[in-house]
């Protein structure tokens, strides 16, 4: 005995179906109606399986359309992080991953150096935040401060920083990898101060606190700055070899060569 082959939907509901943007329900209907047939569905459950199928690819295409807005420069998730080569505990891993400093206003600034992890968390993390439906931007410091300085050039820097503001999460990696000019720091410092108590700031640095003198030229703004980043914050330093080293090794069964 052959499966019943789904016929096309009739012209006026295809024409209903598209006129009210259900594509997804328009594109299952046809052997979900088979479907509804062959096993006897009540009119309820045949309605309920086209309602969920067209909630779940809405949410699925909102949850790309964030991601893609987020700027991520690249995909990484929480499940791919590998605790056990981290020096991040599991404690507070899981405090992390549950978001809930988001809700609550709180930062996180990552402090270790380059290769352990630093990255991969605020990326997977931002991704975690965009899956559960927050907002997220990620910067890295340098490209932030290049948009506001463009817009410190045009008088529209109050306009960019609500704009940053309209997310949940802002991603700042890689601070301190060149040093910032006088403007720049001043810059920084409005958004970090715009930010205080009304979004969640997420850092990487692998400069130690004590030591942001070195890319903050200004000694009174870099204490401004520390002073509201710091309060409400989750400060979480990573330590050990690179992992970028550590693949570097095992790809090449040893150390890596030299040059």
């Amino acid at each position: 005995m052959t499966a019943a082959k789904a016929a096309p939907l009739a012209a006026d509901l295809e024409h209903g179906l598209r006129r009210l943007k259900l594509a997804s329900m328009r594109r299952v209907a046809p052997e979900l109606l088979v479907t509804a047939k062959t096993q006897r569905w009540t009119p309820e459950e045949l309605l309920r399986s086209l309602v969920e199928t067209e909630i779940a690819a809405r949410d699925a295409s909102n949850i790309a359309l964030r991601s893609k807005q987020a700027g991520f420069p690249t995909r990484k998730t929480v499940e791919e992080f590998d605790l056990t080569a981290s020096s991040i505990t599991p404690a507070t891993w899981s405090y992390l991953c549950s978001l809930e400093w988001i809700g609550a206003k709180e930062n996180l600034t990552l402090i270790g150096p380059a290769g352990t992890g630093k990255s991969h968390t605020l990326i997977a993390l931002g991704h975690a935040a965009v899956d559960t439906g927050l907002k997220v931007r990620y910067f890295t410091a340098a490209e932030l401060v290049e948009n506001l300085y463009r817009g410190h050039a045009d008088n529209s820097v109050g306009r960019q920083l609500e704009t940053v503001l309209r997310h949940d999460l802002i991603i700042i990696d890689e601070v301190g990898f060149a040093p910032l000019d006088s403007t720049g720091s001043q810059l920084l410092f409005r958004l970090v101060a715009a930010a205080y108590e009304r979004r969640s700031l997420a850092i990487a640095s692998h400069w130690p606190f004590e030591e942001w003198g070195r890319f903050l030229p200004e000694h009174s703004t870099a204490v401004s700055l520390l002073d509201r980043l710091l309060h409400h914050n989750n400060i979480v330093a990573t330590e050990g070899e690179s992992y970028r080293m550590r693949d570097a090794r095992t790809r090449q069964g040893g150390r890596p060569s030299k040059r």
